[in-house]
């Protein structure tokens, strides 16, 4: 990644004034393992941050100029305080004022600000590079303003102030992983609850490799919410002839937390009887929703017991399900899974993201890493993409780097 301290300081011509502050944080992407197509805003994730960054560097101005500049693009936009709006064409930047309308909402004296951003984040491929750009910006403002905020307090106003500037609902649990994950552990996240649960990883035999398949991704946003409408149809069948209370009560230790009936009402009853008269579609759909749920649960399970068989397990038939239940997968990605699958040392492989394209994940050990590169090179022979492979390691969240004199940063 590149050096951003002393990039900020040619861009914006701080030399020559030593009593200019640069604060610099970061923020990481995220990956989720299982749960990312559950029941919308009641899902159950088993998520970690990856250590993949977005850099950000901001300082003081003398005037109520706003600035911009992406390094890695060599791009620069600029607004000011009172002109702050979402703009299509300012891209990138819209998630830098984010920060700003969050900081200037709280009384800041936000007026003038240089800012400064790069990052090693894959784009568009479903690792939430998106909401890394947004935390580091408010990490580095929270640093710039010294402000004493708690992560709760602050994730709250990161929620409303993202829903706000963009008109539409924010990302609340990726804004959750990239502001409590810690190095080597894993994150249990309740998205009806907004609860968090760490727990170790025991992973330490194991390498994470991602591989975007770089499939083009049309038409996603109206098949997702296709699904959605079908889940919806789904509970609201199921609703008409719920399991007995007090098997809803034992079966899931966040209930307690959801208004209504849920799908988690479902995992521990017979499925074939509750849903054995659904429209087939729906079916299938609420299906995934509801197995699903149990997988993240096992999976909690196994990874605490390190239990690698039973985990293996349940991600290939986490895998299964929204390949042939919640069908979002593709030819592409589901080659991708299948021979990584084939290869002995690897723990498993899933699609992970919005799905009809975008990534793998596959938890293997170190010694068949030059095995599974060579087995994915007949993937651009046969389907015209030419894949990118990332090595990553489960890492910890937002944070300041740095906050000192321009000349020191």
């Amino acid at each position: 990644m590149l050096d951003i301290g002393p990039i900020h300081r040619k861009e914006y011509e701080l030399e020559t004034d030593r009593s200019e502050t640069v604060v610099i944080a970061e923020a990481p992407g995220r990956l989720h393992f299982l749960g990312e197509h559950g029941e919308p805003k009641a899902g159950l994730y088993l998520s970690s941050a990856i250590d993949r960054y977005v850099r950000v560097a901001v300082s003081l101005r003398k005037d109520n100029s706003i600035r911009f500049f992406a390094a890695d693009l060599e791009e620069r936009k600029r607004t000011t305080l009172v002109n702050l709006k979402f703009k299509r064409e300012d891209r990138w930047a819209n998630y830098l004022k984010v920060g700003v309308y969050l900081f200037a909402e709280l009384g800041c004296p936000v007026k003038g600000l240089n800012f400064t951003i790069c990052g090693d984040v894959p784009q568009q491929a479903g690792l939430a590079s998106s909401t890394a750009i947004e935390v580091a910006a408010v990490m580095a403002l929270k640093g710039l303003f010294r402000i004493s905020i708690g992560e709760r307090e602050l994730f709250n106003r990161l929620c409303a102030s993202g829903e706000f500037f963009f008109g539409k609902n924010s990302s609340p649990v990726d804004y959750l992983i990239a502001l409590s994950a810690r190095k080597e552990q894993f994150l249990l996240i309740d998205e009806a609850s907004m609860e968090v649960k760490k727990f170790p990883s025991t992973l330490s035999r194991y390498q994470i490799l991602i591989m975007d398949s770089r499939v083009p991704r049309l038409g996603v946003e109206e098949e997702l919410a296709q699904r959605r409408r079908e889940t919806r149809k789904g509970l609201e069948i199921l609703s008409r002839n719920p399991p007995p209370a007090t098997v809803r009560e034992g079966i899931d230790p966040l209930r307690k937390a959801m208004r209504g009936l849920s799908f988690r009402d479902f995992v521990s009853v017979d499925l074939v009887e509750f849903m054995g008269n659904l429209p087939e579609e729906i079916r299938r759909r609420s299906m995934h929703l509801v197995q699903e749920i149990r997988r993240v649960y096992e999976a909690y399970d196994a990874i605490c017991r390190s239990d690698f068989v039973a985990l293996s397990k349940i991600i290939i038939h986490s895998h299964e399900s929204l390949r042939d239940l919640y069908e979002v997968s593709c030819p592409e990605i589901d080659w991708l899974v299948k021979r990584a699958q084939e290869i002995e040392g690897v723990l498993g492989s899933r699609m992970t993201g919005q799905g009809f394209g975008g990534c793998t994940y596959t938890i293997l050990r170190e010694d068949v890493i030059d095995e599974y590169r060579n087995r994915m090179e007949d993937y651009e022979r046969i389907f015209g993409f030419h894949p990118l492979v990332y090595h990553v390691k489960i890492a910890t969240g937002g944070r300041v780097l740095a906050a000192r004199r321009s000349k020191a940063v």
